[in-house]
């Protein structure tokens, strides 16, 4: 498997940089997922670990964290953002990329539907239900080390005077308001997930990252968001009024809950 797994990453590392471009937005978009695909790679690595799997499961998150993002060089490359609303679902397009790849076939026909499970519900509201343990266990640790690298990409931007130099592709069509809207106030009190492509400001936007939370899955990763301090720096740049107040308090209940397991 080391040996699969060492052409697979000199590959990936071509792959990313054939789409480096002389337009400067668009290699600030390609810069960014290839950091974040390294980022979310070493989590997968470091919570397989933690969870105490073996050397070859280790390496199977690894490959997954590794082609979790593949689609999205594609989708930038032709629709010129990552907002999958606007362009096509960037883990169907991973997966069409996947399915090109001859070096895949060296798995096995079982590891192979579990890199494709996981990385096809690394971006969805839900996993699709499945009687596969295995598949349900690698699509929550992808899940968990994307969501973890993302709270790091978006952290400069998380205050309100930073939200108007956030890049476009990453800010779409939020305004660049505090304000959260009354639905998302609601999702947020009742410890709901809220609907991402609903998003109207910048407010909606920090409610939605706040309610990722309630989707972390092992202890592990909560602990990397508490340390870092990702919670309390979004929470202090909220405009907050009793309700809002009341969110953040089930929110902290929830991850001393979690820490706790």
């Amino acid at each position: 498997m080391r040996e699969l797994l060492s052409r697979m990453h000199n590959w990936m590392t071509r792959y990313m940089k054939s789409f480096y471009s002389d337009d400067a937005q668009v290699q600030q978009g390609i810069l960014i997922k290839e950091k974040h695909t390294g980022y979310v790679t070493s989590n997968c690595v470091e919570l397989a670990k933690f969870l105490k799997l073996s050397t070859y499961d280790t390496e199977l998150a690894e490959i997954i964290g590794l082609f979790h993002d593949v689609g999205r060089f594609r989708q930038y490359s032709i629709y010129k953002t990552f907002n999958d609303a606007d362009s096509e679902d960037h883990a169907d397009l991973a997966l069409k990329v996947i399915d090109e790849l001859e070096f895949f076939k060296e798995l096995s026909a079982p590891d192979y539907e579990i890199v494709k499970f996981a990385i096809q519900n690394h971006n969805k509201k839900l996993v699709a239900p499945t009687d596969d343990e295995r598949k349900i266990l690698f699509a929550k640790i992808i899940r968990d080390a994307d969501k973890l690298d993302i709270y790091r990409v978006l952290e400069p931007f998380l205050a309100q005077e930073n939200a108007d130099k956030m890049p476009q592709f990453i800010k779409s069509t939020s305004r660049l308001v505090a304000e959260i809207s009354p639905d998302f106030v609601e999702n947020f009190v009742t410890g709901e997930q809220a609907d991402y492509r609903k998003i109207r400001t910048n407010g909606d936007r920090k409610i939605v990252r706040l309610m990722w939370i309630y989707d972390v899955n092992f202890s592990w990763t909560m602990q990397k968001i508490v340390e870092r301090g990702y919670i309390e720096k979004i929470v202090s740049n909220l405009p907050m009024d009793e309700r809002v107040a009341e969110g953040v308090r089930r929110l902290r209940l929830h991850v001393e809950k979690k820490l706790s397991e």
